[in-house]
């Protein structure tokens, strides 16, 4: 009697160990598990908002970063300087702003929206007069804009739309005034014998009335001729004395949203994106890389 009850109780130990055992086993495959989700790491996605004419070399550079860095997406918000900056005080979540001017990125920075410290310098641009190849026109630059039939021109919140009035101002062919992008596209239109003058949201669209043909001449960037080579004409490419430097500044985004991942993600792209490495894709797009 006392032999059984001992064999029972012995299977009764027996099965108890492998119990704890096979749990063990269990919470050991469960930590591998997660260890090798956080190895993995989850997406992590960012907001950039950069001015349109940034858009093709962007797009490049994301390429690349994100060889490296395959868990982080990258979503583009691409428009004027102006309409980014008012969106972001407006509340619309982002990361990094890129600038196509200074002018937003000071009203950024003076609102507390900036994150201290990642403000940056990036690239210096140059406004150019363009035109399709064989379009026959007879204007040569801003001098003699007035001879165009039809002219593409950016808002004066835009900063090339901006440049370009500041540019027609030091020739004397606007009248003086402290804030150039107050001046009306009618305005230009009247100072030029009343040609006629489509005005577009951003530089890409100025292009785009260029290349389309619904415009016979326009003021874009020179950046924005890469890959138009073949289709447009640069008729001036307008010196700094008239317009002063194009600077393009960026900067991470001040985003109560964003988590540790989200921010951390933010800051190795910024990063990147004032690397070296990236000089080199910033001037194979046409930008100038030598910047104060």
């Amino acid at each position: 009697m006392k032999k059984r009850l001992l064999a029972v109780l012995l299977t009764a130990v027996l099965a108890l160990g492998l119990v704890a055992c096979g749990q063990q086993e269990e919470e050991s495959s469960s930590s591998s598990t997660e260890a090798e989700n956080t190895d993995s790491g989850e997406e992590t996605e960012i907001q950039v908002f950069i001015a349109a004419s940034l858009n093709t070399v962007m797009e490049d550079l994301a390429q690349r970063f994100q060889e490296d860095h395959p868990n982080v997406k990258i979503t583009f918000n691409a428009d004027s300087s102006g309409t980014l900056l008012t969106q972001i005080q407006e509340g619309y979540e982002c990361d990094i702003f890129f600038s196509a001017a200074e002018k937003q990125m000071n009203d950024l920075e003076e609102g507390g929206q900036v994150v201290e410290g990642t403000r940056h310098n990036v690239v210096n641009n140059q406004v150019v007069v363009l035109t399709l190849k064989d379009s026959g026109t007879s204007v040569t630059g801003l001098e003699n804009l007035n001879e165009a039939k039809s002219i593409a021109l950016a808002g004066g919140s835009v900063p090339v739309g901006r440049y370009t009035r500041v540019a027609l101002m030091n020739l004397g062919i606007l009248p003086e005034t402290e804030d150039a992008a107050s001046i009306t596209t009618q305005q230009v239109s009247d100072a030029l014998g009343g040609v006629e003058i489509s005005e577009q949201d951003n530089v890409s669209k100025v292009l785009i009335a260029v290349t389309e043909g619904a415009c016979e001449v326009g003021t874009t960037y020179y950046s924005d001729t890469y890959g138009y080579e073949d289709q447009v004409e640069v008729l001036e490419t307008v010196s700094y004395d008239l317009t002063g430097n194009v600077i393009y500044p960026v900067c991470m985004v001040e985003n109560p949203e964003a988590d540790d991942a989200q921010t951390q993600a933010a800051e190795e792209f910024l990063n990147y994106i004032i690397s070296d490495d990236a000089k080199e894709v910033f001037e194979a797009y046409y930008f100038d890389t030598n910047v104060e």
